[in-house]
Order: structure tokens, then C-alpha cells, then sequence
């Protein structure tokens, strides 16, 4: 038996980011390690520089995600009228300015933004050397007491409600999974490639991980997508 931490990722709109190309802004189904981790590394109150412990965070992590209620997918297309001398809000407290010259702001910035609107996610994850800080506890305390405000994917996705579902003792990923009921008869789930192969699984490249010193996104690592359906009377 292993120590789980459960999160739930509920919001009326949320946006698991994906590989976006240009102004176009796409989301994926399911959280990445990048996402998680910066969750939790906002919990503790980390600051930008602190890349060195963010990609050993994000090194830490095996995690596997369910689609309890996959919610409706929209696109938001948005326009703006910038100045040099306008701020940004950010989690840190701190207005956030504008750099480039007059003429840059001339034209308004367009782009496309997609999100999931009233969607449910739970994840259970656990540590690679679990006594190494921050362990599960540090993140689940931290969840409790965030430092700074949270959201699921972007600015706007603040969850709708409790995020830490606790700490439990469970055997693997999809044991812990299950300590929260489906909502529904089927639910998608996505699993670390080490997890056993059942029949019915779909293998999948995935980027979800962040170079934190560079700022950027690289490599690629298998996942499988396995459809999990609970016997009947057994869905909360």
C-alpha cells in the first residue's frame, strides 16, 4: 500500500493546456505534469526562479487522472487594445507591466482560447521518494492554505471548490482513484505507461512536461487511456 494525495479539478471553466501553436490557445483532456506542478508549486508560494525545485517536483510526481464529467468545450475568441502603460493582475500581488516600443501597441491582440466549461477531473498522485520535501502532507497543508490564489490552467479557472481531497493509503494509482466514486457508470482514465496493460487501452505520445529553465515544453512520454465502467449501484 502507497500514500496518495487526491486532488479534485472542478471549475465552470477549466483549460488543461496543450501544445498551442500561434494565437490559438488548445487544451487537452487531462492535466499535464507541468499543470500539476505548477498547482502545487503556487500552493507553497514558490516563486518563478525557483526552477530547481520545480523540475524536481515535477520529476517526483506519477500521477493518473479520471474524467468524472468531461463538461462542454468552447472556444473564447478575444481581443484587446494594449498599451505600454497597461498592468496585468498576477497571482503574486505584484501588477505585472509591458514591455516593446509605441508602435508595437499599435494594432489590438487577437487570439483564440479554448476551455472546458463545467468540468470534473480527479487525480491522484504520489511522490518518488516520499519522505524528501515537500512530501504529500506539505501539499496537501498547502492546499488547504495556498499562499497565493489558485486556478485550474489559467488565470480565469478559479475552481469552484475544495481541491485537496486528502491523503490515502491505497494500492496504486487506480486504487486511489477509486476511494472517490465515478460519477457516472463510465468514466476515461489516463495512467502512466508503468501501470499493467489491460485490453481496450490506447497508447498515447503525451507532452506535458516543462523545461523550468528554459520556459518552454519538450519531450514526449507514453500514457495509456483506459475507460473504466463501475458495476451497477456503484456509482455515487
Amino acid at each position: 500500500m502507497t500514500l496518495h494525495l487526491l486532488l479534485v479539478l472542478e471549475a465552470p471553466l477549466l483549460a488543461f493546456g496543450g501544445e498551442a501553436v500561434d494565437a490559438r490557445g488548445v487544451i487537452e483532456d487531462f492535466p499535464g505534469a507541468s499543470m500539476l506542478t505548477g498547482l502545487l508549486a503556487n500552493a507553497l508560494g514558490w516563486q518563478r526562479g525557483d526552477r530547481d525545485a520545480m523540475a524536481r517536483l515535477q520529476a517526483r510526481l506519477r500521477y493518473a487522472a479520471r474524467i468524472d464529467r468531461d463538461g462542454t468545450r468552447l472556444t473564447d475568441f478575444q481581443t484587446a487594445k494594449l498599451g505600454g502603460n497597461d498592468q496585468g493582475w498576477t497571482t503574486r500581488g505584484v501588477p505585472e507591466g509591458r514591455a516593446g516600443g509605441a508602435s508595437t501597441y499599435n494594432g489590438p491582440h487577437l487570439r483564440q482560447r479554448d476551455y472546458d466549461a463545467d468540468k470534473r477531473v480527479v487525480v491522484a498522485l504520489r511522490l518518488d521518494l516520499a519522505d524528501e520535501a515537500p512530501t504529500l502532507a506539505d501539499l496537501a497543508a498547502a492546499l488547504d492554505e495556498p499562499a497565493r490564489p489558485l486556478f485550474l490552467g489559467r488565470k480565469p479557472c478559479l475552481p469552484s471548490g475544495r481541491i485537496g481531497a486528502g491523503i490515502v493509503d491505497a494500492e496504486g494509482l487506480l486504487g486511489a482513484l477509486a476511494c472517490l466514486p465515478q460519477l457516472e457508470s463510465t468514466a476515461r482514465v489516463m495512467l502512466p505507461a508503468s501501470e499493467p496493460w489491460q485490453p481496450g487501452d490506447h497508447a498515447r505520445p503525451w507532452s506535458d512536461k516543462r523545461d523550468w529553465y528554459s520556459g518552454v515544453h519538450g519531450g514526449t512520454r507514453m500514457v495509456r487511456i483506459r475507460v473504466l465502467r463501475t458495476p451497477p449501484g456503484a456509482v455515487a
